[in-house]
């Protein structure tokens, strides 16, 4: 006996599928970046727990996208997830704080002899341009204006690297050590600036090894005044 055969319409799989899937990893991203923002912005402290249930109800979604951002973040050092007690801000110790800020250092002086040596005038006048809206956001004191406005900086530094996988370790250790290394006053802030100002002129001068300097100081100044900070 033929069994007649029996087909969806040739878009019908694919494009509901797709759609779907679309959807899923779009609401994943959203629940996820929104709340690295929060941990990033001192919102949640370190240690602070992140209930699924809790975070599903306050954004109005399942607990099953909420569980995979947070799993995601735990991959990103930002989140810490243990068995019966669940998610929470990681907690960075002095040590691993302070091998941290070593690595990063490393990182952001070759990625600053990098961009020095591979410049190009439109990445130039972007980090120009935000290094003037910095000193503009300092004088009127907008914080959360000058932490985005420093995640540029060294976004876009980055990018003149011309480094993918530099550009991706960066950007993962930079994130958890975030909050270690926000600046906790204004003359912190001041210095800041001063030291963005002076690694944009050292590789604006194509001078690799003055800006791999700088910037490797830059990273260790961050991470003395964080020191400071807890023993003050």
């Amino acid at each position: 006996m033929n069994i007649p055969s029996f087909s969806l319409p040739s878009n019908f799989a694919s494009a509901d599928s797709r759609r779907l899937g679309d959807q899923h990893a779009s609401l994943f991203a959203v629940i996820r970046d929104q709340l690295r923002e929060r941990i990033l912005s001192g919102e949640f402290h370190p240690g602070d727990r992140l209930v699924e249930g809790k975070l599903a109800t306050e954004l109005g979604v399942s607990r099953i996208p909420v569980r995979e951002a947070l799993r995601e973040l735990a991959s990103e050092g930002l989140v810490t997830i243990e068995p019966r007690r669940g998610a929470s801000v990681a907690v960075l110790s002095a040590e691993i704080a302070y091998n941290m800020a070593e690595v990063r250092a490393t990182l952001e002086g070759l990625n600053a002899k990098l961009a020095a040596q591979r410049r190009d005038p439109a990445n130039i006048e972007k980090l120009q341009t935000i290094l003037s809206q910095g000193h503009e956001a300092m004088d009127v004191g907008n914080l959360e204006l000058l932490k985005s406005l420093n995640r540029q900086f060294h976004e876009t530094l980055a990018t003149m690297s011309g480094n993918i996988v530099l550009t991706e370790l960066m950007r993962s250790l930079r994130d958890r050590t975030a909050l270690l290394f926000a600046p906790s006053n204004l003359q912190r802030i001041r210095q800041n600036w001063e030291d963005h100002s002076q690694i944009l002129n050292a590789v604006v001068a194509g001078n690799g090894d003055l800006a791999n300097l700088l910037a490797t100081q830059h990273v260790h100044n961050a991470a003395k005044a964080y020191q400071d900070a807890q023993t003050g």
